[in-house]
């Protein structure tokens, strides 16, 4: 690293947490502190909600991902657009109108307070490994600039993040994931731009390389469900992407967040398509490394070349051979916005724990000040949880997929009981009950199985379906269940 990289890298830094901390003024209330008084320009909860599907998550392993294999995951990015149709037209006027800072109230008007903390328990996990995931993630960079220890770096930025989302709130949260949002763009696309010049024959090597080892493959067409198949990853992403749409907290408080329905409906809609095109970009930007690499192996350290080691390669690139000046800027926005990132699951989660539980379980009655002690209390826990995950990740073969495979299995189905509510009329609650009990019996065994009957001839107890099929078939059961319930005894309903 050059001394300029050095500066650039610590004055964006600088700057960024000192604009987050900035929002201190405006963020002396609970109310500020989750919805920022519902006062936000659409256009940055446009780019907020762009950059929660972004990350460190994207940005890093996106690239790892299509560097050791091909474009499958590519497929989880084409089933957005329907997500995107469902919020805008159900999922935005229903929260809108039932006028709560937690996703998970609405749960309680259909089903009764069970469901309520069924799903914001669920949502409070998954949250927790998704911090720990992108933890990770921000230490590779770090560590191959100035070679710090990687634990060192989770913790450092753990509790430099802690104190970022408690001075800054959800109003410092939405401003930083606009302006890196921005940033990050562009930084992807000049870094594509770079490697495909920095071919020794031109930009025209790195899709020849590609071609021959059929890198810009979506994966098998087959309808085999134990492998990632186009088909696999198609059908996990539309259930993911309806979970984040219409269950997930990060995306529900951003709706609340907004000015009114209409910027609240166009920044779902344009929040989440604008991630498909820029997804793209890093994919090529994973593919275009590994042409690259192929085209001049000596350039990458023998280490790098297994596959344990592909979230590192953009990494590596970035120090040893962007541009000076160039590579401290990058490595920051991709650090700053993953401390957004976190500073969002931190946000939301300390929201739901007041929300959804102090509020509704401990003091039913409580002062703003409280609220306010509450929310920073949990926010500390939820910290601390995350880097304690973050550190579990490091010999994580990938992160994409891992973090792929503990969503599915965290949502816990809770997808189905959100959908069996929002468009079942009259719901059998006893119905929604057995579902999501069967849902969970089912998630268990998809999740555990593989791990426990790997030989014969307990093999054939094992799950014979692919780990992101797991939140598919929960939802599936949770949501039959319920409805066929329904049918056959209307007396004991909750009607919406």
């Amino acid at each position: 690293m050059k001394l300029l990289d050095l500066i650039v890298f610590f004055v964006y830094m600088i700057g960024v947490t000192a604009f987050g901390m900035s929002f201190y003024r405006k963020n002396k209330s609970s109310a500020a502190f989750t919805l920022g008084n519902s006062s936000i320009p659409g256009w940055v909860v446009t780019m907020s909600i762009f950059a929660t599907f972004v990350s460190s998550i994207s940005f890093l392993a996106l690239p790892g991902n299509a560097f050791q294999g091909n474009w499958n995951a590519f497929v989880f990015s084409l089933s957005i657009p329907i997500a995107s149709i469902m919020a805008v037209k159900f999922f935005v006027p229903l929260y809108r109108k039932a006028n709560s800072p937690s996703a998970y109230a609405y749960l309680e008007t259909r089903f009764g307070p069970w469901a309520r903390v069924y799903a914001s328990a669920c949502y409070l996990l998954t949250q927790i490994m998704r911090m720990g995931t992108i933890l990770y993630l921000l230490a590779l960079p770090v560590n191959a600039m100035f070679g710090w220890n990687i634990i060192v770096i989770i913790v450092v930025t753990g509790l430099v993040v802690m104190a970022y989302s408690l001075m800054g709130g959800i109003q410092a949260v939405v401003w930083t994931d606009a302006i890196q949002g921005i940033i990050m763009i562009a930084g992807a696309v000049l870094c594509v731009v770079y490697i495909l010049f920095a071919m020794p024959e031109g930009p025209g090597q790195m899709f020849e390389i590609a071609n021959e080892h059929n890198k810009f493959s979506l994966g098998s067409f087959s309808l085999s469900l134990k492998e990632s198949t186009f088909w696999v990853v198609l059908i996990y992403g539309i259930f993911i992407n309806l979970n984040n749409y219409g269950i997930d907290q990060n995306y529900v408080q951003r709706y609340m967040a907004s000015k009114s329905d209409r910027e609240a409906k166009r920044s779902a809609l344009f929040g989440g398509l604008l991630y498909i095109p820029v997804s793209l970009v890093f994919f090529l930007i994973g593919t275009a490394l590994f042409s690259y690499y192929t085209a001049v192996p000596d350039a990458l350290p023998a280490e790098y070349a297994d596959a344990s080691q592909s979230d590192r390669v953009f990494p590596f690139f970035i120090v040893n051979n962007l541009p000076v000046g160039f590579t401290g800027l990058l490595i920051a926005s991709i650090f700053a916005a993953g401390m957004s990132t976190i500073s969002t699951s931190i946000n939301s989660g300390s929201t739901v724990v007041l929300t959804d539980y102090y509020k509704k379980y401990v003091k039913k009655e409580v002062s703003d000040k409280q609220s306010m002690k509450v929310l920073y209390i949990s926010s500390l826990v939820f910290s601390i949880i995350g880097i304690i995950i973050g550190v579990a990740m490091i010999n994580v073969q990938s992160a994409l997929d891992a973090w792929w495979k503990l969503a599915s299995v965290f949502s816990g189905g809770m997808l189905g009981l959100f959908l069996l509510g929002a468009f079942v009329k009259v719901v059998n609650i006893k119905g929604a009950i057995i579902g999501v009990i069967l849902g969970l019996i089912a998630i268990l065994w998809l999740s555990v199985s593989p791990m426990i009957f790997t030989e014969e001839p307990m093999l054939s107890f094992a799950s014979p379906f692919h780990t992101y099929l797991t939140i598919v078939i929960g939802t599936l059961i949770i949501f039959f269940t319920g409805f066929i319930a329904t049918i056959w005894n209307k007396d004991v309903s909750l009607k919406k």
